[in-house]
């Protein structure tokens, strides 16, 4: 057999798939433009934030303005006290994320502040922020008063137990959403609690249970 020309020896190897492969991928990495940290930084800035800003109209529609019966079941003395502390922490938590979604929404919109009805608005925002803040003492006043005395003496088959007043699960989680300055304190205080327990509660979660 006649051996090959060495142009068209050459031709055929160009034209081969690993010979084309390999041309791309050199002239791809060579149109590719190395990007600075500033660039970077300066593109991922230009990102929107995920979803839609809530509307004057939407917004209108939260307020804090139905918090007394809640507030009224953490109060009332003749409930367990589990079932108060579980009150506390929901109306507290639910305060805190209206309040939050007015933060939010005026700090994303500012416009919000002076469009028609803003201060129906800014009002519902006040409201809001007052509110947790007085639920937010009444309930930390609890939870410090629950950890400052978190089990009771009790006679059981002629001879004294100690009890726990409520599940120290739940006690903790109240501690949590609390989360004040001494959080790791008042949990301490807690377990140190639960290890003296001769006769521990049930564990409930919230909205479960009796």
């Amino acid at each position: 057999m006649q051996n090959a020309h060495p142009d068209e020896a050459s031709a055929r190897r160009s034209s081969s798939p690993p010979f084309r492969l390999a041309v791309c991928v050199l002239l791809v990495c060579a149109c590719v433009k190395e990007i600075s940290s500033e660039e970077r930084l300066e593109r991922e800035t230009q990102i929107p934030q995920r979803g839609k800003p809530i509307g004057a109209e939407e917004l209108a529609k939260v307020n804090c303005n139905d918090t007394q019966a809640e507030l009224a079941k953490a109060r009332n003395e003749q409930k367990p006290e589990i079932d108060r502390l579980h009150s506390y922490m929901e109306l507290y938590e639910s305060l805190k994320k209206r309040t939050q979604t007015f933060e939010e929404a005026m700090n994303r919109n500012p416009d919000l502040a002076y469009t028609e009805g803003s201060a129906e608005l800014v009002a519902a925002r006040e409201k809001c922020i007052e509110q947790t803040a007085d639920v937010k003492v009444e309930f930390e006043r609890y939870v410090r008063e629950l950890v400052e005395v978190p089990t009771v003496k009790e006679i059981t088959n002629g001879r004294e137990v100690v009890v726990a007043r409520l599940d120290f699960e739940s006690l903790r989680e109240a501690i949590e959403a609390l989360a004040p300055d001494d959080k790791d304190a008042l949990l301490s205080r807690v377990a140190s609690a639960e290890k003296k327990v001769t006769v521990k509660p049930e564990s409930r979660k919230r909205g479960g249970g009796k």
